[in-house]
C-alpha cells in the first residue's frame, strides 16, 4: 500500500517552525553602504517633468556617478559618464540622468532607442534605478527609461529569482536627445511603493543603472558586483534620508466602458452569422490603506486580451498549453504569493464578476490574500504521460492566502493556501515553504504541498470517446474509450495527496553545482495553478564552469550540462536523460547555445484503460541535437534561430521519428516608430513510412507608434498543418488543417489603466470539410478607462 503523508503532521511542523521564528525579534538588512550609499534630500518642491533639468531643485539632489561597468567587463572603469541626481518630496521620488556619449556628436543614430510599447525597451539605450524599499533583499523594484522617455518597469524576486515586467506603475518620465548624449528626469510617486511608513528615516537599497548597447550591451553601476555572490539584492548600495514621507490617501478608482461584438457562424457556405453586442461597464479600486497594505477591488471587470497571445503549435503534445497572465488585477503585487512552485496561476480564472486582494508587509512579515468569483469553473488535469484542461458549466469561488516571514538575511519561511469551490468540486491545497542562503554561494529550497479534492462523479464522462465510457475490449493502441484523463478523474468522494521539492544550488564566479528533487503524488491536484505532472518523482543533477575571456570578441563561454531521471509513484522508469550544453555571449550584442541530448522516454500507454507503465508502454531512445543564436549586427535589425534536429516519439502512434524543428525571427526596425516582428516556426515529422506531418505556424506583427501615446498594431497568425493520414495507425486526422487570426487595434495610453482601445478581429479556419480559409469569428470591440488618482 502506497504511503501518503498526514497533511496536519508534516505541513504543521514546517508552519510551527514559521511561526515561532515571526515570533522572535529579528531584522534584516539587505543593502549595504559599503557597496554604495547617499543621503537623499527631502525638498520643499518636485520638478516639473519635461527632460530640461533646469530647475533650482537639481542643485541640491544627492549626486551619484555610475563608474563601473559589472557587464561584461567584471567592475571596470565604465567606458562613459552617467550622473544621476535624486531628491525627494513628501510625495514622490525625482530621478535624473545625464547619460554621455562621446560619440553622439559624431552620429546621430549610435543611440539606439524607439518608440516602442512600455516593458519593450531592452535593447535600447537604458537609465534607471532599482529599490529595495525594505530593504531586505526580498523584492526590488525597477524602473527604466529610454531616451525617447518609454518607460520600463518590473519586480524583481530574490525569493524565485524571478523578475517579471507585468507590473505596471503610473509613474511620470521625460527625455530628450542631447549633442554630449542624452538625458532623462523621473517622477516616482510614493503611492507606487511599499515601504514602512512608521520609520522616520528610510534606508532603502538602491542601485543606479545605465544599460549601453553598441557592439556589447555593457552595464555600468554606481558600485561593483560581486560575481561569487549568487544573490544579487544583497549587493545593493543603500540610500538614507527620506524623511518626512506622505504619500497620502493614495486611493485610484478605475471606471471603464467596454463595447464588443461579436459574430460566430458555421463554415458550411451560406451559413448565418450569429451576432452578439455587450456593452459592460465596470470598476478598479486600489486603496494603499498605508504604504505598506495595498487593498485591491474589482467589479465587473474586463479581462479581454488587447494584445493576442503568441501563437503555439499544439501537434504531437500530451500536455495542455500554458499561456501567461496578463491581467491588470491579478498582476498587482502578484509577487506576494510567489513560493518555489507554480500553485497560483490565475488565468485559471475565466471570467469573474468581481475579486478582492489585501497585500500586507509589515516588519519582516509579507501577507497576502485574494478572493475572486468565476462564473465558469475551469481546471487543468494532470498525469504523468498526458494532461488537459476540464471545465464545469458552474460558478466557483477562488480564494489564495500567502505568509512569509523573513527570519534573517539567511532564512525565509512561508506557508500558502488556496481554494478552488463550485457546488459538485473542490480543490484545496497548502504549502509550507522555506528558502535558506547560509553563504552568499550556497542555496537551499524545500517545499512541502498537500492537496484535497473532490470531482463531480460524471467528470470523467467528459473525456470518454465511447458513449458508455466504458474500455473496449481490445484497448492495445487504439481508441479504448477510456484514456488517462478519465482515469484521473474517475474518484469517488474526497481524495488528496502531497507534492515535495527540494533543491540545493552552489554558486560561484566560474562554476555552478546543482541538484533537485520533486515528488508529485498520483492524487495530487493544484487547480489554482499549474502543475501539469503528477504521479511522478524526478531527481535532477547539473552543474557548468563559465569562463570570462579579456580583450575578446568573446565576452562569457559556459559549459554546462544536468542528469535527470523519472518514475511513477509505483517506481517505474518514466524518463532519464542526460543533456550538454555550450553557451556563448559576444560582439554585435550575439548569445549563442547549442547542445546535445539523449534520453530515454516512454511512449503511449498500449493499454489505456490502465495507468501501468512496465509492460504497457515502449521505452524509446532518442538523440537530439539543438542550438539557439540571437544577433543584433544593427540598430535597425534583431535575429534570432531556434532549432533542433533529431529523434521524437510520434505519439499518435507510438514509434520513433525524426523530427526537424526551425523558428527563425526577425524584428526590424523600420524607423524609430515602426517597427515589423516576424517569426516562423516550422515542424517535420518523418517515420519509416514517410513524411507524418508538416506544421508551420506563422506570427506577424506591424507596429506604429505614432507618439508615446498613439499607436497602430496589426498582427496576424497563420498556421497551416499537413498530415499524410494513412501513416495515423489508431487514428483518422484531417489532412489539411488552416487557421487564421488577424487584428488591428489602435490605442491610446495616458498611463498603463487611463486608456482607449478601438479594434476589430476575426478568425479563418479550413480543414478537409472546408475547401477554403472560411471566416467563421469576428469582433469588433472598443475599451475606454481612466484612472482617478485621489
Amino acid at each position: 500500500m502506497k504511503f501518503k503523508p498526514p497533511f496536519p503532521t508534516q505541513l504543521s511542523s514546517l508552519l510551527l517552525a514559521g511561526i515561532i521564528g515571526a515570533c522572535a525579534s529579528f531584522s534584516t538588512y539587505a543593502g549595504s553602504s559599503h557597496q554604495f550609499s547617499l543621503s537623499i534630500p527631502t525638498l520643499e518642491d518636485g520638478a516639473t517633468i519635461d527632460g530640461d533639468l533646469d530647475e533650482a531643485q537639481w542643485q541640491d539632489a544627492a549626486i551619484a556617478e555610475l563608474k563601473y561597468e559589472t557587464s561584461p567587463g567584471e567592475n571596470i572603469l565604465a567606458p562613459v559618464g552617467t550622473t544621476a541626481k535624486i531628491f525627494s518630496t513628501s510625495e514622490s521620488l525625482f530621478i535624473s540622468f545625464i547619460a554621455r556619449d562621446p560619440d553622439s556628436s559624431i552620429d546621430d543614430d549610435i543611440i539606439r532607442a524607439n518608440l516602442n510599447d512600455r516593458d519593450d525597451t531592452w535593447g535600447d539605450d537604458l537609465v534607471g534605478i532599482k529599490l529595495d524599499t525594505f530593504n531586505d533583499s526580498r523584492l526590488a523594484y525597477q524602473f527604466f527609461v529610454n531616451p525617447y522617455g518609454v518607460q520600463t518597469d518590473s519586480i524583481e524576486n530574490e525569493l524565485t529569482g524571478d523578475e517579471s515586467d507585468a507590473w505596471d506603475g503610473i509613474w511620470y518620465t521625460s527625455a530628450r536627445k542631447t549633442e554630449q548624449g542624452y538625458q532623462v528626469e523621473i517622477e516616482l510617486p510614493l503611492r507606487l511603493f511599499n515601504f514602512d511608513s512608521q520609520l522616520g528615516e528610510q534606508t532603502w537599497g538602491v542601485e543606479f543603472i545605465r544599460f549601453y548597447p553598441r557592439d556589447q550591451v555593457r552595464r555600468l553601476s554606481t558600485h561593483q558586483i560581486d560575481r561569487n555572490n549568487s544573490c544579487q539584492l544583497c549587493q545593493l548600495g543603500t540610500a538614507t534620508g527620506l524623511e518626512g514621507l506622505k504619500p497620502g490617501q493614495d486611493l485610484q478608482l478605475t471606471p471603464s466602458l467596454v463595447f464588443n461584438r461579436n459574430s460566430q457562424r458555421d463554415a458550411e457556405p451560406g451559413a448565418d452569422w450569429d451576432s452578439d453586442n455587450s456593452v459592460e461597464p465596470g470598476l478598479d479600486i486600489r486603496w494603499g490603506i498605508t504604504p505598506s497594505t495595498l487593498l485591491s477591488a474589482t467589479i465587473n471587470p474586463d479581462f479581454s486580451q488587447v494584445e493576442a497571445d503568441a501563437g503555439q503549435l499544439d501537434i504531437n503534445s500530451t500536455f495542455a498549453l500554458f499561456y501567461p497572465e496578463k491581467r491588470a488585477f491579478f498582476l498587482d503585487n502578484k509577487d506576494y504569493f510567489d513560493t518555489q512552485l507554480q500553485l497560483l496561476h490565475t488565468r485559471n480564472i475565466v471570467s469573474p464578476d468581481y475579486g478582492l486582494k489585501l497585500t500586507s508587509k509589515v516588519d519582516n512579515h509579507t501577507f497576502a490574500v485574494m478572493a475572486s468569483n468565476d462564473t465558469k469553473t475551469n481546471f487543468l488535469i494532470p498525469g504523468n504521460l498526458s494532461s488537459d484542461i476540464a471545465s464545469l458549466d458552474e460558478e466557483s469561488i477562488n480564494l489564495a492566502g500567502r505568509y512569509r516571514a523573513d527570519i534573517s538575511n539567511e532564512l525565509s519561511i512561508g506557508t500558502l493556501i488556496t481554494a478552488k469551490r463550485s457546488d459538485q468540486y473542490h480543490n484545496y491545497l497548502a504549502s509550507g515553504d522555506l528558502k535558506y542562503q547560509p553563504t552568499p554561494q550556497d542555496t537551499f529550497t524545500a517545499q512541502y504541498v498537500f492537496s484535497s479534492t473532490q470531482y463531480p462523479d460524471e467528470l470523467y464522462r467528459e473525456f470518454c470517446s465511447g458513449s458508455d465510457c466504458l474500455p473496449d475490449s481490445n484497448c492495445e493502441l487504439s481508441d479504448c474509450g477510456v484514456n488517462e484523463r478519465v482515469l484521473r478523474t474517475k474518484q469517488e468522494g474526497e481524495f488528496s495527496d502531497s507534492f515535495y521539492h527540494l533543491k540545493y544550488k552552489h554558486e560561484r564566479r566560474n562554476w555552478y553545482a546543482f541538484t533537485q528533487y520533486e515528488s508529485a503524488g498520483d492524487d495530487f491536484r493544484a487547480d489554482l495553478g499549474f502543475i501539469s505532472r503528477v504521479d511522478v518523482s524526478k531527481l535532477v543533477a547539473g552543474g557548468g564552469y563559465t569562463w570570462y575571456p579579456q580583450d575578446s570578441s568573446i565576452s562569457r563561454v559556459e559549459l554546462g550540462g544536468d542528469w535527470d531521471i523519472s518514475h511513477n509513484q509505483a517506481g517505474e522508469l518514466l524518463e532519464q536523460e542526460i543533456e550538454a550544453k555550450v553557451e556563448f555571449e559576444g560582439s554585435m550584442q550575439s548569445y549563442t547555445a547549442f547542445g546535445i541530448v539523449a534520453r530515454e522516454r516512454v511512449g503511449r500507454r498500449h493499454d489505456s484503460s490502465q495507468l501501468a507503465i512496465d509492460g504497457n508502454t515502449q521505452l524509446f531512445n532518442e538523440t537530439k541535437a539543438w542550438g539557439y543564436s540571437k544577433i543584433i549586427p544593427s540598430r535597425a535589425l534583431t535575429l534570432d534561430l531556434d532549432l533542433s534536429y533529431g529523434d521524437n516519439i510520434d505519439f499518435a502512434n507510438d514509434q520513433l521519428g525524426t523530427e526537424l524543428f526551425v523558428n527563425p525571427g526577425v524584428e526590424w526596425k523600420i524607423s524609430d516608430s515602426v517597427s515589423l516582428d516576424v517569426s516562423h516556426l516550422y515542424r517535420a515529422l518523418d517515420v519509416d513510412d514517410g513524411r507524418l506531418f508538416t506544421a508551420n505556424l506563422s506570427d506577424v506583427r506591424l507596429n506604429w507608434h505614432i507618439n508615446l501615446r498613439n499607436f497602430i498594431r496589426i498582427s496576424s497568425i497563420y498556421t497551416h498543418i499537413e498530415r499524410e493520414p494513412s501513416l495515423y495507425l489508431y487514428s483518422s486526422p484531417d489532412a489539411k488543417e488552416q487557421q487564421l487570426g488577424n487584428e488591428v487595434l489602435y490605442g491610446y495610453k495616458l498611463n498603463p489603466q487611463s486608456v482607449f482601445y478601438l479594434g476589430y478581429s476575426d478568425g479563418l479556419n479550413r480543414d478537409d470539410e472546408i475547401d477554403a480559409l472560411t471566416r467563421t469569428e469576428q469582433t469588433y470591440f472598443m475599451k475606454l478607462s481612466y484612472a482617478w488618482l485621489l
